[in-house]
């Protein structure tokens, strides 16, 4: 599995990666990033990236000069990508996205898998000139209906989702299995350790009883029941904002 992350803050980037999860997977060998800050393909003095945006308005826009130049150069070196850009407007991303990622490393070519290395390219500031992304046609990810300073959260949201599939990654394969949303599922059960009781508060006796039956049936109509009421409250969600923006 091999990323390519495009942005103009590598180090922050880095540093992530370097952590946790993605940096066992990295030095592993599971997975592969490469960092490449698009300002290095900026032709003035002042390595200039952004501009004032046509029809007026506030903020800055990102030219498509070094985006499109820092594309070809990585493609010229390291072969054709799949090329996501993280942007507001883009198919919200989920668990189904994840695993058609990591879907590679689990069959290799074999399948309907696209075997291409992933580049994840990092907006800041107003957003792309649309033309970057027309001329390169790249796919559009949002990770959630708000907004952050820039793509590089998004970019490692993405990473770490698809990673923590690919096993050996994690301590125990099955926890990727057995998440919230795996393979099209609702939310995990919710889980307990040591002590038996914390500050009044005691386990529940199914999973002190060694009933396997038992427990995994209790665990199913947890699963069952948070799923729902989180689907609940989030319908409940829209529809309050619906008649807001109606006011």
């Amino acid at each position: 599995m091999l990323f390519s992350i495009l942005t103009l803050f590598p180090d922050a980037v880095e540093s992530y990666l370097d952590v946790g999860v993605l940096g066992i997977a990295r030095a592993r060998g599971l997975v592969q990033t490469r960092v490449v800050d698009f300002r290095d393909f900026t032709r003035d003095r002042h390595r200039t990236v952004d501009d004032r945006p046509f029809g007026g308005g506030p903020g800055m826009v990102l030219k498509p000069e070094p985006i499109v130049e820092a594309v070809e150069w990585l493609e010229g070196r390291y072969g054709p990508h799949r090329r996501i850009a993280l942007t507001p407007d883009g198919v919200t991303f989920d668990q189904s996205h994840a695993e058609a990622l990591a879907a590679p490393a689990l069959t290799g070519s074999s399948g309907d898998t696209d075997p291409r290395p992933v580049l994840l390219l990092c907006g800041r500031y107003e957003g792309f000139d649309d033309r970057a992304l027309t001329l390169l046609d790249f796919e559009r990810l949002s990770i959630g209906n708000f907004v952050l300073a820039g793509g590089e959260l998004g970019a490692l949201v993405v990473i770490e989702a698809a990673a923590r599939l690919v096993p050996g990654v994690l301590g125990d394969d099955r926890s990727a299995v057995e998440d919230s949303y795996s393979n099209g599922g609702g939310l995990d059960h919710p889980h307990f350790t040591r002590p038996r009781v914390f500050r009044g508060i005691g386990v529940p006796d199914v999973l002190l009883s060694g009933d396997h039956a038992g427990i995994d049936a209790w665990r199913r109509a947890q699963s069952e029941a948070r799923t729902k009421a989180k689907e609940e409250s989030s319908h409940a969600g829209t529809k309050y904002n619906q008649s807001s923006d109606e006011r």
